[in-house]
């Protein structure tokens, strides 16, 4: 294989797009799938599971959580939602990729133009609108990783299955009085698909530095290390690739990490509160209230574990596959 790539393909081009989204979602359900258990934990910390919150604040707390799961539900309980996950990280990983070559391609036609703020703005770009195709799917897995043993015995359910976590999303609520002014109970029974965007505001806000920072990361990682020089760069190896993804990774997952919180309080909030949206400001006070600011970063221990692995294998992989099927 050639160690050098030259610059002069169309990449706004038809072609070029479906070869990188193919890439791109392959990468991400490899990566998913490889940090699915961690993912589980993490869910449990964030959305302060009950049941799990004394596993919460310590190294080892992650690995007495797992084995916790395991014992209730095996190796499907730590798999719990990741099913959900697949049907949804394909098209976001997908979407996302495909549309950040596009955004870069428009925003960065040249070198000249190749500034951070631009790969800034083209990776929030990519992944802001990845959530807007993809985030009704999001919020049904978190329902299914956040669902435990416990909470099934203690109802009389079963495992909640991808099909069964959308009907207990799309019948939550109460029936609003006729006579009672407009509230988010009626705009719930009238739009019921609107339950499936529970926390969607601050996904968007936070998906702003999770995915800018993290492009950024890349691209300027691989532009200083594999400089283009005559059109033509290095062919970064691999383990290049592994290494600058992560590094992408752990700085992203930093700089958004207490908009993920929020979010995954929002997301859940359909349990304690079914009848209105959770707003911004009393969940930042409910999280405040439950950890002081370090609960603003509770499970962030567990999210590196997670997150630095899982976007070193994508970006790798996206890579690699974009390679193979050449793009």
């Amino acid at each position: 294989m050639s160690s050098t790539v030259s610059h002069q393909r169309d990449k706004r081009s038809l072609d070029y797009a479906i070869r990188s989204g193919i890439a791109g979602g392959l990468a991400g359900c490899i990566a998913k799938t490889a940090v699915a258990p961690l993912d589980r934990v993490k869910i449990l910390f964030q959305a302060s599971n009950p049941e799990f919150q004394k596993y919460a604040g310590t190294w080892t707390g992650a690995y007495r959580a797992g084995l916790a799961i395991y014992r209730d539900g095996g190796a499907r309980g730590l798999l719990q939602g990741h099913s959900a996950t697949l049907l949804r990280i394909f098209p976001y990983a997908a979407i996302k990729f495909m549309v950040y070559d596009q955004w870069r391609a428009l925003l960065i036609p040249n070198t000249d133009n190749e500034t951070n703020f631009r790969r800034f703005t083209a990776g929030a770009l990519a992944g802001m609108t990845s959530v807007t195709f993809t985030y009704p799917l999001e919020l049904v897995r978190v329902r299914m990783a956040f669902h435990s043993q416990l909470s099934s015995d203690s109802a009389g359910q079963t495992r909640l299955s991808f099909p069964s976590a959308m009907r207990v999303i799309y019948n939550e609520g109460s029936t609003p009085s006729p006579a009672a002014r407009i509230t988010t109970a009626q705009i719930f029974e009238r739009f019921p698909v609107l339950k499936f965007y529970r926390g969607f505001s601050v996904t968007m806000v936070g998906m702003i530095p999770y995915a800018g920072t993290g492009f950024l990361t890349w691209d300027f990682l691989r532009a200083h290390f594999f400089p283009v020089v005559d059109d033509h760069s290095k062919r970064p190896h691999p383990l290049a690739n592994l290494a600058i993804g992560a590094v992408s990774g752990a700085i992203s997952q930093t700089v958004s990490y207490p908009f993920e919180v929020v979010r995954r309080r929002m997301q859940v909030g359909g349990l304690t509160r079914p009848d209105r949206w959770l707003r911004w400001g009393e969940t930042v006070r409910a999280v405040y209230a439950n950890g002081g600011w370090r609960g603003f970063y509770v499970g962030l221990g567990i999210g590196y574990l997670k997150i630095i692995p899982m976007t070193a294998i994508s970006f790798a992989v996206w890579q690699g596959g974009k390679s193979l099927l050449g793009a």
